[in-house]
């Protein structure tokens, strides 16, 4: 009852924010308000004086266009911290940007999701950089199981739930029950490894150089892993590597299946290793109920049904796959005391060893 009343006081004298922080996009969610903030998770920093010039998507717009002294970096590689300083900044842009329409007295108590098995020294650089941006309380949660809580699967129930995030750094794969993964595995096919795929082949079959941008923006307006009745193409523009002048070039979604077809074909053995090693009753329960597909990977052209065309069991794509986790750590925030045991724990609150 105290803790209660404790945290109806708290909700008035401070905000509580929910931050899916990922490879390619960071979402921040702010209690009462949802999904607030949906920036990339790109920071400019200017080399010769240190400072950040922009974050999010004025960062990301600087791409390959900056001059020497100006650098645009992606400080999380693969779903984990690759820069704590650069990190730190971002986080506390968001955190104050999120903050900035209701002005509270105390720091934020902050949800964040990480991707699964990170290790406890990457798990304390994403809960410092949290806590140094001006939060007062951090509490880290494994991204499969927001996303799960995010699409309203039953996580504390005694019945096995499957679901696959495909990110932009790492794909997680996890079967879940009586809220706790019973058995997962982190890729690091996703989103950019699919790029960089599209990239590879471009050069090898068009002789042809693209950036990571083209490479993603020809991904999801052609991309796909089944062909489609109407076959689709787009045109393409990058410098020809014989005469280092630019040229464009017509490419198809076959070129783009054909592409990533190797990363694909790794996604599905991985979904079917931890098919293979989950207990038969919770197997039995993922026949009836299905796999639930979330992240930006979901919005790949045919990928449920090719993943229910292999593993033989029914591939349900979420609703807003994009924002699963930020959904999740939104509603972990409205009912904290109820997800705690779900929480990745702080070393400090553990209790001692005997």
């Amino acid at each position: 009852m105290a803790n209660k009343t404790l945290n109806r006081f708290y909700k008035f004298i401070s905000n509580d924010i929910g931050i899916d922080l990922g490879t390619a996009n960071t979402l921040v969610y702010l209690r009462g308000q949802g999904i607030i903030i949906n920036e990339p998770s790109v920071v400019a920093v200017n080399q010769k004086t240190g400072r950040v010039v922009a974050v999010g998507a004025q960062a990301k717009q600087m791409l390959g266009r900056t001059p020497s002294h100006i650098v645009a970096v992606k400080p999380l590689v693969e779903g984990v911290v690759s820069d704590f300083e650069v990190t730190e900044e971002m986080i506390a842009y968001l955190v104050n940007k999120a903050q900035a329409s209701s002005k509270k007295f105390l720091g934020p108590r902050v949800v964040v999701g990480v991707p699964y098995g990170i290790t406890n020294v990457e798990t304390r650089a994403v809960r410092d950089a949290t806590r140094n941006s001006g939060a007062r309380e951090v509490h880290i949660v494994e991204e499969p199981m927001a996303a799960a809580i995010g699409i309203r699967l039953p996580v504390k129930d005694p019945v096995g739930s499957m679901i696959i995030d495909i990110g932009g750094g790492t794909s997680d794969i996890a079967v879940i029950s009586l809220g706790g993964i019973v058995r997962a595995k982190t890729l690091k096919i996703a989103g950019d490894k699919l790029n960089l795929d599209i990239i590879s082949y471009i050069r090898s079959e068009f002789k042809i150089l693209i950036g990571e941008k083209t490479a993603e923006q020809i991904k999801m307006a052609i991309g796909s892993v089944i062909p489609s009745d109407t076959p689709l193409e787009a045109s393409i523009k990058g410098r020809d590597l014989v005469t280092g002048l630019p040229r464009e070039v017509i490419i198809t979604d076959g070129d783009i299946r054909e592409a990533i077809s190797q990363s694909i074909d790794h996604l599905i053995e991985s979904v079917k290793e931890v098919l293979e090693t989950t207990p038969p009753e919770i197997v039995s329960d993922v026949m009836s109920r299905g796999v639930h597909v979330v992240g930006g990977g979901a919005l790949i052209k045919g990928i449920g049904e090719l993943l229910a065309e292999h593993i033989r069991i029914p591939v349900h794509i979420a609703e807003d796959p994009l924002t699963a986790v930020a959904r999740g750590t939104g509603i972990i925030l409205e009912n904290l005391e109820n997800f705690r045991e779900i929480l990745i724990q702080n070393e400090d609150e553990l209790p001692p060893q005997k």
